[in-house]
């Protein structure tokens, strides 16, 4: 997708995790081990661009975790008023010297590991694997990534 703004972009990530394992995939551009993720479309909430982003890359379909349902289940018709899933975490990273990413980290679980080929040109044919604990540790990833993907097993493993 194109930049929303020549400066800043906010984008999703999403720590997917499955039977004790974490996805990640090596990023297309930059060649390391990230989550799943990307920008968030002037169309859409950032809910739905998580949601968007893994079905796209991945083939899956996810649950946010987080609670907002809560909390729309208990206030009345609020004209069109959406609750969101909060992210976990937000970050802010440089893309190159002009432009900037903020980042809204989400957590997710699927029902199913099988995962496909991204429907994107750009994207097809990245390395996608599930990752336990112990192989997080010998792998190399940059600190957030590996912090995030830590927290979300630490959160969602059984």
């Amino acid at each position: 997708m194109s930049h929303i703004h020549e400066k800043i972009d906010f984008c999703v990530e999403v720590f997917i995790v499955r039977k004790n394992k974490v996805l990640l995939r090596i990023h297309d551009k930059l060649d390391i081990w990230l989550s799943v993720g990307g920008h968030i479309e002037l169309s859409e909430d950032p809910n739905e661009a998580a949601i968007r982003e893994v079905k796209e890359e991945v083939g899956l379909d996810i649950t946010i975790v987080g609670d907002a349902q809560g909390i729309a289940e208990s206030q009345p018709e609020n004209r069109g008023y959406r609750y969101l899933i909060p992210p976990r975490y937000m970050g802010r990273h440089p893309v190159s010297a002009t432009h900037e990413h903020i980042a809204l980290v989400y957590f997710a679980t699927a029902k199913s590991d099988v995962v496909s080929d991204s429907i994107l040109d750009h994207e097809k044919g990245a390395e996608t694997r599930w990752v336990s604990q112990e192989e997080l540790d010998a792998m190399d990833l940059v600190p957030n990534v590996r912090f995030y993907a830590k927290k979300a097993l630490e959160e969602l493993s059984s």
